[in-house]
């Protein structure tokens, strides 16, 4: 089993939720959280901060500001995952900086706390 982490943009959730069901996938979770991507920092700023120049870091501080965005988590079957993936990659992409990052992690194990059952029956099976 496998967890598929997304940020994607704040106004695209209610999509992404509709494009995960008709992948068979039902369970998620969202939280709001706020970053930024490389495409948003100024590199050769970035480096003349990190080299201790004062005016780079002043101005570092005034491009750097954290975006709003929605972090989503889904754990389900290896099976899944491509459905997933491609769920969530045709929702969001537009091709500009900001559609957000996918990052497919493995679990160990998922327990139903109400049951007790664990493994691959406390997940989606569509």
């Amino acid at each position: 089993m496998k967890e598929v982490m997304a940020i994607i943009r704040i106004n695209m959730i209610n999509q992404t939720k509709k494009a995960l069901i008709n992948a068979g996938v039902s369970s998620m979770t969202a939280f709001e959280a706020l970053g930024r991507g490389k495409g948003l920092v100024d590199m050769k700023l970035l480096k003349g901060a990190e080299q201790g120049y004062e005016e780079a870091i002043a101005q570092l501080g005034q491009s750097g500001r954290l975006i709003p965005k929605r972090a989503i988590f889904i754990v389900v079957p290896d099976k899944l995952v491509p459905k997933v993936v491609k769920a969530v990659i045709e929702t969001n992409q537009t091709g500009k900086s900001g559609d957000g990052v996918i990052w497919v992690l493995p679990i160990m194990d998922a327990l139903r706390v109400r049951t007790g059952e664990s493994g691959d029956k406390v997940l989606d099976e569509f």
